[in-house]
């Protein structure tokens, strides 16, 4: 019997994340326009935040992509933790920071294995 490859299953659990995030973030509700007007940003700016979100959950979707798409989630995530934490809202800086350490521990996963495919294919 083959054994189940966990690390796929927590890509896609990020990927439905970024999902998710996508969606609210194109289909934003009144209050997070407002955040998103408090913050600075041009009002078409929550449509390319859930864009690249979207974009993100695309990547970390498909093996072959995983670390790109690790790597947009992440800059997604650290863009997002760095607002907040300019705008002084230190309590919502938590879950984008914790969101970027999943992302990053599933990038460092997908740089491991994509290494460890070029040491077996140079052999």
């Amino acid at each position: 019997m083959r054994k189940f490859p966990w690390r796929h299953l927590y890509a896609w659990l990020l990927a439905a994340f970024f999902c998710l995030g996508g969606y609210l973030n194109i289909f934003a509700s009144p209050e997070v326009l407002d955040d998103y007007r408090r913050w600075g940003f041009p009002d078409w700016f929550h449509v390319a935040t859930g864009v690249l979100e979207w974009g993100a959950a695309l990547l970390l979707a498909l093996p072959a992509f995983r670390l790109a798409g690790s790597i947009l989630a992440g800059a997604v995530m650290a863009s997002a933790a760095t607002t907040v934490l300019l705008n002084a809202e230190y309590a919502h800086a938590v879950p984008p920071v914790i969101v970027l350490m999943l992302v990053c521990l599933n990038g460092w996963w997908s740089w491991r294995l994509a290494r460890l495919d070029e040491v077996s294919v140079s052999r």
